[in-house]
């Protein structure tokens, strides 16, 4: 892990980052449901609302000037950036698949939104047969429990091998640095609950027929993506590219949230040359509503453009 680096992010404690959010709406403006047909699945893209993360966290490594040039062309009021929280909700036969649950109000205030969401597509929480963690942040697994347990009671949960070992980590006062504690002790919490009913996931496996699991690790140890088969392909990238304008245009940025961020930058280079040579889909966790588009070559970089 890059200590320097995470010693200039230590708004990722969860303190740190609700005193930034209580700064901006409760909530984020509900967003009609987008859905469409790939190969053998239907994908409805729900939302769990936006987090807020500071613009030096987004862009660490620029002038104060160029950031700020950066920041006029996203949703970042005072320079704190609305992240979208996009989960994907996949069909396919008999199953419900659900890609990151979000952080179900434990995180921000203005997160917290996909149950209602899901109320309004008309799934029951018991009817979901799988769920899937990319990785283990607050924002995508931190809804994991209601008050009365499971939130998805029927589902099973299918989780990187090597992220779960991570997060896990018994010893992890002493081998994480300070500003990772609080999303560790959270993820062992959630992560927990779910030990009884877990599938470890492996790079190269399927989730279900043509639901494959994709390396993509650096934003952490364990972070994964999904292919999902049909077509000119989807993947399904969740961190590996936080934003649709920074992450594609400026892919080699350091990101301040990545535990690897060499790996994380490697990883995204590799992801979207590959979309981009490929014309492949994508959907992002943190992009515009509904974070679904493709990459464009432009000049040395990329260009997201949305599919909608």
């Amino acid at each position: 892990m890059d200590l320097d680096f995470v010693s200039r992010r230590q708004v990722l404690g969860a303190a740190g980052t609700l005193a930034l959010s209580t700064l901006l709406p409760k909530t984020a403006c509900a967003a009609p449901a987008y859905s469409f047909s790939h190969g053998e699945f239907e994908i409805t893209v729900l939302s769990d609302g936006f987090i807020s993360v500071p613009g030096e966290i987004l862009v660490p490594d620029v002038s104060t000037e160029k950031r700020a040039a950066i920041l006029s062309r996203i949703d970042a009021p005072g320079g704190v950036v609305r992240a979208k929280t996009n989960i994907p909700l996949l069909r396919k036969g008999n199953d419900l698949i659900l890609v990151d649950i979000g952080a179900g109000h434990k995180y921000q205030p203005s997160d917290g939104g996909l149950a209602d969401d899901l109320r309004n597509a008309g799934v029951d929480p018991s009817a979901i047969t799988k769920v899937i963690f990319t990785h283990a942040h607050p924002d995508h697994i931190w809804a994991t429990l209601t008050e009365s347990g499971l939130r998805y009671p029927n589902a099973t949960y299918h989780v990187g091998a090597s992220e779960w070992d991570f997060w896990m980590d018994p010893d992890y006062l002493t081998n994480m640095p300070d500003a990772l504690h609080d999303f560790a002790k959270g993820a062992q919490r959630d992560l927990n609950a779910i030990k009884d009913r877990v599938v470890m996931l492996k790079p190269g496996e399927d989730v279900v027929t043509g639901l494959t699991v994709l390396d993509t690790a650096g934003h952490t140890p364990g972070h994964l993506s999904f292919e999902v088969a049909g077509s000119d392909g989807l993947l399904i990238t969740a961190d590996v590219a936080n934003n649709q304008i920074v992450s594609f245009e400026h892919p080699e940025w350091k990101f301040g949230y990545d535990t690897h961020p060499d790996i994380a930058i490697q990883n995204r280079l590799k992801l979207l040359d590959r979309a981009a040579a490929d014309k492949v889909k994508l959907v992002g966790y943190h992009w515009e509503y509904p974070g679904v588009g493709f990459a464009a070559c432009d000049r040395n970089a990329f260009r997201f453009v949305s599919a909608t």
